[in-house]
């Protein structure tokens, strides 16, 4: 048996053979089961080779990070830096844009390593491997994040090096590089950031790079501001040139008010702004007010850069008023304003239910009312028990409700869902969650789409 090479040495002879034995059990049931489990449909044909090795690989990592968290107690109890994290196996299938039925596999880990140096480093790490089995869709292995951090590293001075989410109002994006933040300058933090831009649908390049800053502060407890700045790159190409303001203000956590807004400063327009109020003026009634405004950036380098594009806006009022301890009451306005197609207005009202013992749910009465063809009365209702301590199952159903879902360029417009749901705690740290659905789309068929999740944490 060969061993497997990997950053932390050769495996065990133990972990060797239990590989082997599990591959060989692996191999077996495909003899047996392939043209079951996996039938080729005509001038469709699978590559069983391909996916037979990618599941093969599964079951290597899959074992090697069970190994590696057997050993990790010991290993933290005589280094001394606390090691937690999550492993999240997903399997689903969906129907795509061709008609075409997909099942992607990820494979999702989380590492967190804290106090790695006993002086306040810490480590953190995201990301996934995936694979379509039915070789309908590119599903991609992904880095979410992967960094290190050190707080206080001089005085009042952090550093977060490594992968990592960059949000600010200017933009957010994914980088690879460093943020400088510093701490009680005066009244105010200072944060600088700079490094390689990452972008999971186009090929990375070392120089499509991001930059920029942040100043924040707070005044008498209650005022909160930030400025920031922000700045994309590709092939050294200055893309993008954003400035970001927001304000957030707090009155003796009964009324609060918050604002963004974002300046595209190579074109010369106001990109986004959002401000909103919420209101509490006793313990059981509550007031929201919101409005949004939004207008698409493009890369400067980028022929949609020069096409005049529409805006979207949207106000949006809610009362909510609570009727017993975890049951509460709602009604929702919300008005779409468009530029080419009629103003829609939305009204929903109903109750929800938040589980204090064993059951939990809600129902809404939801009614759209659109000049251009898109009117719908329906209502959305979800029900879920808590059947024994560690198992709760679910119902729920969205009839005639309007969704929205753009996902990679794909619109996955949907007005009406019914799904079955069940979760269960094997233990502390294990857990499984299902969901199936059945999903009406307005351009598509129906279709069915499902999923099943096993999580460990560690």
């Amino acid at each position: 048996m060969v061993g497997f090479a990997c950053p932390f040495g050769q495996l065990t002879a133990p972990l060797a053979r239990r590989l082997h034995k599990g591959l060989n059990i692996y191999d077996a049931i495909c003899h047996g089961l392939w043209g079951i489990t996996l039938q080729q449909s005509p001038g469709h044909p699978i590559n069983t080779k391909g996916v037979n090795m990618q599941i093969r690989q599964c079951i290597v990592i899959g074992s090697v990070v069970f190994q590696l968290i057997s050993v990790l107690p010991n290993s933290v109890a005589a280094a001394g830096p606390e090691i937690s994290g999550r492993a999240s196996t997903v399997i689903e299938f969906y129907r795509n844009g061709q008609d075409k039925t997909a099942t992607p596999v990820y494979q999702y880990l989380m590492i967190n390593g804290l106090d790695l140096d006993r002086a306040g480093m810490n480590f953190r790490s995201y990301g996934r491997l995936a694979t379509d089995l039915s070789n309908e869709e590119d599903v991609d292995s992904q880095l979410y994040y992967a960094y290190l951090e050190k707080k206080g590293i001089v005085d009042n001075l952090d550093v977060k090096l490594g992968r990592q989410f960059l949000s600010t109002t200017a933009g957010a994006s994914i980088m690879d590089g460093v943020l400088l933040k510093y701490r009680n300058l005066g009244p105010f933090s200072v944060s600088l950031f700079g490094g390689g831009d990452v972008s999971y649908y186009e090929g990375y390049n070392a120089e499509d790079l991001i930059g920029g800053a942040e100043i924040r502060t707070t005044f008498l407890k209650s005022l909160g501001l930030g400025l920031s700045y922000l700045q994309k790159r590709k092939d050294s190409e200055l893309t993008h040139e954003l400035i970001g303001l927001d304000a957030d203000y707090n009155y003796q956590d009964r009324l609060s008010l918050y604002s963004e807004v974002q300046v595209n400063y190579l074109a010369d327009t106001i990109s986004y702004f959002h401000a909103g109020l919420n209101f509490h003026p006793t313990p059981d009634w509550s007031l929201r007010t919101e409005y949004l405004y939004s207008l698409p950036v493009f890369s400067a380098s980028s022929i949609y850069s020069v096409f005049a594009t529409d805006h979207y806006q949207e106000a949006m009022g809610e009362i909510t008023y609570r009727l017993a301890l975890g049951l509460n009451s709602f009604f929702r306005y919300h008005h779409e304003f468009y530029e080419e197609t009629s103003d829609a207005n939305v009204f929903e009202a109903g109750i929800e239910k938040i589980r204090t013992k064993n059951f939990s749910g809600y129902f809404s009465a939801v009614l759209r009312d659109d000049e251009d063809g898109q009117d719908l009365q329906g209502f959305k209702a979800r029900g879920a028990y808590l059947l024994l301590e560690n198992l709760q199952c679910g119902l729920g159903v969205n009839i005639n409700v309007l969704e929205r879902r753009i996902d990679n360029e794909t619109d996955e417009t949907t007005s009406g869902r019914y799904w079955a749901d069940v979760d269960y705690a094997w233990t502390r740290r294990i857990s499984t969650q299902a969901i199936l659905e059945r999903v009406t789309e307005t351009v598509h068929n129906d279709y069915f789409r499902g999923q099943a999740r096993l999580n460990i944490s560690f």
